[in-house]
């Protein structure tokens, strides 16, 4: 127990000095270029987000596949993406996150679809996927073309990784934990209307502010609200007021502003 104790306090010592630590001229570089949104955030959000930054760099493993060799510029654009979620809020960094794999494209990944009780082996295209307990996916060319188009409400990067929010509880349901347990009756109200509101148009084939792949479960709706909140807030707020108030009190931030 001494020893846990030990490299705890030695982690959070190490996390406070590199979180007070700004990033050096070609990261920042690498953020301005690749994460547009960053642009528009407030000079205090900057700051906040320059240390995240330092804290995942320094404790996240990142692999490439396919060929794909990791730069700085990889590592940096998609921690920057990452921290976003953790701005303001009190945070463990991803905890159960210990690597980060990146193809330099599209990937074809083996899938297991359940049909009529006979469980099929196949395989399936991805962007990228998060695992429980496990790592996060990416495709490179995804990432920096989501990132790069601020208002699209697309980004792979913040859907992984409000798919990892998600899944610290344990469950991957669209619930991540809340500050209060009275939050969770409030926020399955909300959101679950508005997955259902999903589904119909998606259903019905009409138009929405939220990519239609939120309509395939609640964890997927989730994530796909996430990237809508940070990427067309105008939009949310207008259509989905009551969805868009409620990611605002979770993530602790209102783009809006920006």
């Amino acid at each position: 127990m001494g020893t846990f104790i030990a490299k705890r306090f030695k982690r959070n010592r190490k996390r406070r000095l590199l979180l007070q630590s700004d990033l050096d001229a070609a990261k920042q570089g690498f953020i301005k270029k690749n994460l547009p949104l960053y642009q528009h955030l407030p000079a205090d959000l900057k700051q906040q987000l320059n240390g995240l930054v330092n804290v995942f760099l320094d404790e996240k493993h990142f692999v490439g596949c396919g060929g794909l060799e990791i730069t700085d510029e990889i590592k940096v654009t998609i921690a920057a993406q990452a921290c976003m979620l953790l701005l303001n809020r009190k945070t463990n960094f991803y905890p159960k996150l210990k690597a980060i794999y990146v193809y330099p494209h599209t990937y074809v990944a083996k899938s297991l679809q359940n049909d009529g009780g006979l469980i099929l082996e196949g395989k399936s295209v991805r962007l990228g996927e998060s695992w429980q307990n496990g790592p996060v996916v990416l495709a490179w060319d995804n990432i920096t073309g989501g990132a790069r188009n601020v208002e699209d409400g697309r980004n792979v990067v913040l859907h992984e990784f409000a798919h990892q929010l998600d899944q610290e509880d344990g469950d991957a349901d669209g619930a991540p934990i809340l500050d209060c347990r009275g939050c969770y009756r409030s926020w399955a109200a909300v959101l679950g209307e508005e997955y259902e509101r999903l589904r119909q148009k998606e259903h019905g084939g009409q138009r929405s502010v939220l990519n239609k792949y939120g309509a395939t479960n609640p964890a997927e709706f989730f994530a796909v609200a996430t990237e809508a909140f940070f990427e067309k807030p105008k939009q949310m707020y207008k259509h989905s007021p009551e969805l868009y108030e409620k990611l605002k009190s979770y993530y602790k931030l209102d783009p809006l502003s920006w």
